[in-house]
């Protein structure tokens, strides 16, 4: 990636400590790459795992340790802010559980050179999930048509935490409006992307279930992001 443009990777942590150094490993293989760790308070020691790893790698590791209210959106909320302060051209987001590959952030940075939001896709041609039970794939797809029937919101993969952002277009999100948490927050930041006009892409990518740890899908998650289409479209039905 000769002459890339500069990036953040904002990554929400809780309790990853054996796949956050495995992450960082590839994350660095990329030029003109650093990378921000919001930690939200892990009892597993995640937080004491990213500030090594920042010593090490100074220059593009930071960490920002969050001792507010728990949640993914509001880490999210805490990390995008930061990254704006940062003055980079392009904030990205992924998880931490290695269920987003490294190496598929390249394409998501190429496409944010005609995009304001390029979101990782398990839902375009070639998009893939691996190590998904039936049922988990059979709800995400009936989640993701469910969001587009009810706002009106064009993508194909809604609920994906893989995005790149170019900084014009996350300087106008309405972060102090923003209402929900979990995976809805995710749903919620595109809708309001797209409300003002902001280019959209997906590029594909290949989804891998989490390696180590548990999954903190819970049915509460599933609740509120039944609700979140709804209150979206009371706001406006996006065309």
């Amino acid at each position: 990636m000769s002459g890339a443009k500069p990036a953040l990777v904002v990554v929400p942590t809780f309790n990853e400590r054996d796949n956050l150094p495995v992450l960082i490993d590839g994350l660095l293989q990329i030029p003109s790459l650093s990378v921000l760790v919001v930690d939200d308070g892990s009892p597993d020691g995640t937080g004491n795992v990213a500030d090594a790893l920042a010593r090490e790698h100074p220059d593009r590791i930071s960490v920002l340790h969050r001792t507010g209210r728990p949640g993914l959106g509001l880490s999210y909320i805490d990390g995008l802010r930061h990254a704006l302060t940062t003055g980079v051209p392009l904030v990205c987001q992924m998880d931490a559980d290695l269920s987003h590959s490294p190496a598929d952030l390249p394409r998501l940075l190429a496409a944010a050179e005609h995009a304001d939001l390029v979101i990782g896709s398990r839902y375009v041609a070639g998009g893939r999930i691996r190590n998904w039970p039936l049922h988990r794939r059979l709800l995400s797809a009936f989640a993701n048509r469910y969001i587009r029937a009810i706002t009106g919101l064009g993508i194909r993969d809604g609920t994906s935490g893989f995005r790149c952002w170019r900084r014009e277009a996350l300087e106008q999100i309405p972060f102090d409006r923003i209402l929900s948490d979990s995976y809805a927050f995710l749903v919620e930041l595109a809708w309001e992307t797209a409300s003002r006009g902001s280019r959209i892409a997906e590029v594909p990518i290949t989804f891998v279930e989490r390696r180590q740890g548990v999954s903190k899908l819970s049915a509460l998650t599933l609740v509120e992001s039944a609700k979140l289409p709804w209150r979206l479209a009371s706001r406006g039905r996006l065309r």
